[in-house]
């Protein structure tokens, strides 16, 4: 049998027993995900069809690729707002052969990027971006969403700026609310609200959908102040070319994007591991979600990550392999090729409704709070990831994210502890002196030093005068610097190490150097320069040796 058909059987085997578990929850996903697709597909400020088109053509790919067996791939809140805010800028004009080639572009400029990203081994870069910044930049995407929709939920058009230009321009257009499609918008959004709140995950969007189709047909609500979303194209998407031409002006913006998806994606897929399924495989899901980019571009989608709320949904409903992200791609199609006419009655505030409903969750108050109750720095990263977004817009505040998560880093190494290390009464136990432990023994005239965490160029300046203060605060004769708790020691660092035991008059010991610093020492010719008797195994055996030194010296010192 060819490789081929051993893979195909080896497949049929581990889908057949799931196929009834994996066909409901894919049933069950389709009416979640559906209605949320062409919600955020208006949100991008694309047709609806682009988000029937992204919970189709991704889908498919991601599920003969990923190694999550549930994650569920389409279109995110988030990947719609960043979209919206990238084509605005080369396609203001809303010409639609425009819109789908950049389209197209974007979303094969993101697969590419996470090829790319693939190709480089950079699956590590899922973790790049701290919780709490990615929770605070959440929040301010969501914050922008809610106040991107809420002139659609009251039928109003409000011509888009800067976060802050369109809250104050919706306030004044406030006087010209359409009360019909504030009923719709606001009917829709009760229903959502108080369903999610009762029965989180059901499939109420693709009703409330439905039901709101139904009233539109029957009221003809269009011509009573209700816009609706008009004409869906029915059929299979065309194929659709990059425009090489839109790359420079689009590649930025595809870089802030696909680090979202990617980011979105793996965070989505190990939340819902399940107990017997294989770990998800950071560098496979680069492969899987860019090729399902790059696949997506030329039949029409937007750019596509895993969500968290939709893989939910396929948890929830029993899911346990990518059958079932086929079978809501089966649904999708279906919808596609014969419900297209009827979702062009949908109105647009019913839309606005299931966005906000569903964009409310990237704002986490709760979330903020553990934050701020664990760590008052961290909290100010979160608040500050927010403003960014408000402030500098959705892609520039994924700069201000990561900027954000480098300071952040950068803060929590430059100060790394130096401790003074005792030895409990009566033992051999040596630990960091405490107000805690007052009875703990000190030796006099040995003064053992602990560093602790990697020694690197933002540190090695504060690590170093520190040591410089302890010294001459005891006046030792011997100090000991116990390098156990240091994992490595960058080039900056090891010559601060040098310089200082060159200028000092003090003796300076180094024990229990791990691997790495030993062969930096040895390479930088430190222990030469120290000597073979000051360079030991660890704190003990210089407490040791220190005795003994002092054993000899005391009799002449007579």
């Amino acid at each position: 049998m060819t490789d081929l058909g051993m893979a195909i059987r080896t497949y049929w085997n581990t889908v057949r027993p799931n196929l009834g578990h994996d066909g409901v929850a894919g049933l069950t996903a389709a009416a979640v995900v559906l209605p949320k697709a062409m919600a955020f597909a208006s949100v991008a400020g694309l047709p609806v069809a682009v988000g029937l088109y992204t919970a189709f053509v991704p889908a498919v790919i991601y599920g003969l690729l990923g190694s999550s067996r549930v994650l569920s791939v389409s279109s995110t809140t988030t990947l719609a707002i960043l979209t919206g805010a990238e084509l605005g800028s080369v396609a203001a004009d809303g010409d639609p052969a425009k819109l789908a080639a950049a389209t197209a572009t974007l979303t094969a400029l993101v697969g590419v990027l996470l090829l790319a990203a693939r190709l480089m081994k950079l699956g590590f870069v899922a973790s790049f971006i701290s919780v709490p910044v990615l929770t605070g930049f959440k929040a301010g995407i969501g914050v922008v969403i809610l106040l991107d929709q809420a002139p659609k939920l009251l039928g109003l058009h409000v011509s888009k700026h800067s976060f802050f230009a369109d809250l104050a321009g919706l306030v004044r257009h406030l006087p010209e609310t359409s009360l019909a499609a504030l009923a719709v918008g606001g009917t829709t959004l009760v229903v959502l609200v108080v369903t999610e709140w009762f029965k989180p995950h059901s499939p109420v969007p693709l009703g409330a959908v439905a039901a709101a189709v139904v009233a539109s047909w029957l009221l003809d609500l269009n011509t009573v102040g209700v816009p609706i979303v008009g004409a869906i194209p029915q059929g299979l998407p065309s194929l659709t070319m990059p425009d090489p031409a839109l790359i420079q002006a689009l590649l930025p913006g595809a870089l802030g994007i696909a680090v979202m998806s990617f980011t979105e994606s793996i965070a989505a897929g190990r939340a819902f591991v399940g107990p017997g399924d294989p770990p998800v495989d950071a560098n496979r899901e680069l492969i899987a979600t860019g090729a399902a980019n790059l696949g997506g571009a030329l039949l029409g989608a937007m750019p596509a990550g895993g969500g968290t709320s939709q893989t939910g949904v396929v948890r929830a409903a029993g899911g346990r392999t990518q059958t079932a992200s086929l079978v809501t791609a089966a649904a999708s199609l279906t919808t596609m090729l014969l419900l297209a006419p009827i979702l062009s009655l949908l109105p647009q505030a019913t839309l606005a409704a299931v966005v906000i409903v569903y964009s409310t969750s990237l704002i986490q108050p709760a979330e903020f709070r553990a934050i701020y109750r664990v760590r008052r720095m961290e909290f100010r990263w979160a608040v500050v990831a927010a403003i960014g977004v408000l402030v500098f817009g959705t892609l520039q505040g994924i700069v201000v994210a990561i900027v954000l998560s480098l300071i952040g880093l950068a803060l929590q190494t430059a100060h790394p502890p130096v401790f003074v290390v005792g030895r409990k009464r009566g033992t051999d136990v040596l630990r960091p002196l405490s107000a805690e432990h007052p009875d703990d023994e000190t030796f006099d005239g040995l003064l053992i030093l602990r560093p602790e965490g990697r020694l690197y160029f933002a540190n090695a300046q504060n690590v170093g005068e520190r040591i410089r203060a302890l010294i001459a605060e005891r006046k030792p004769r011997v100090v000991v610097l116990d390098l156990s708790r240091v994992p490595d020691i960058e080039y900056s660092a090891l010559k601060m190490l040098q310089d200082g035991a060159r200028r000092t008059s003090v003796p300076l010991w180094l024990v229990d150097c791990n691997p790495g610093v030993l062969d930096m020492v040895r390479r930088a010719g430190l222990d030469h320069e120290l000597g073979r008797d000051r360079l030991l195994f660890n704190a003990r055996t210089a407490i040791e040796q220190y005795r003994e030194l002092q054993a000899v010296q005391a009799p002449r010192s007579k």
